[in-house]
């Protein structure tokens, strides 16, 4: 089973790297990082590289496929070579998945059309406008289309999928095994739970509020 992970210039780092220390871990699986070139890949914050193994031309037909957010998502709203690879890729994979903002990147593909989907809470409004139903859900899976929220959900994506692939007692070793049992030090990670001065700061800096991107 190969699995393919998307990279583009200012993605998150954990909405890649989540995933990829679970779904790495399944029986029989290759996973490769992917990109419109090879090379680094810089995150958001230019200071870590993840390294793209292959080109899109490259991987043609990989059973899964993952893509992150962040905020180079802005980049690929509009039809190019990341949406041309996504929608012969999703034409043969068994699941196609997403985390955080990723989601708008796969709508915009129009892959998640009349479909449910999560995304980063903050740009949940975006969905409609791109055809899918946006969910205040950490998990959706509706079909072969599983996308998760913000960031550090694509860890429970993953772990979701994984359960769907090999059942669960393989997806609970996987769990156990990279000892993912989540205590926060703070219950603020949802809108409805953080303190309201917190939400509308996070608001008042968000990009889709200050310039209304998709």
């Amino acid at each position: 089973m190969r699995i393919a992970i998307l990279l583009f210039d200012r993605f998150t780092a954990l909405d890649a790297v989540g995933p990829y220390e679970v779904l790495s871990r399944l029986p029989d699986t290759e996973t490769v990082f992917v990109g419109q070139r090879t090379g680094p890949v810089r995150n958001e914050g230019g200071s870590l590289a993840l390294v793209a193994e292959a080109t899109l031309a490259d991987v043609a037909r990989p059973d899964i496929v993952v893509v992150p957010g962040g905020p180079g998502q802005s980049a690929h709203m509009s039809d190019g070579p990341v949406h041309q690879w996504l929608r012969a890729v999703d034409a043969t994979s068994a699941w196609t998945t997403s985390v955080c903002t990723g989601s708008l990147i796969l709508a915009a593909a129009g892959l998640l059309t009349g479909r449910r989907a999560a995304s980063h809470w903050l740009a949940l409004d975006q969905l409609p406008t791109l055809g899918a139903y946006p969910t205040g859900e950490r998990v959706v899976v509706d079909g072969k289309y599983v996308t998760a929220a913000g960031v550090s959900s694509g860890i429970d994506m993953a772990l979701t999928l994984a359960g769907h692939i090999a059942g669960d007692e393989v997806a609970q070793t996987i769990q156990l095994g990279t000892e993912y049992d989540p205590r926060p030090a703070y219950d603020a990670g949802a809108p409805d739970k953080a303190p309201d001065e917190v939400v509308s700061a996070l608001r008042a800096r968000s990009r889709f509020v200050l310039r209304g991107e998709a």
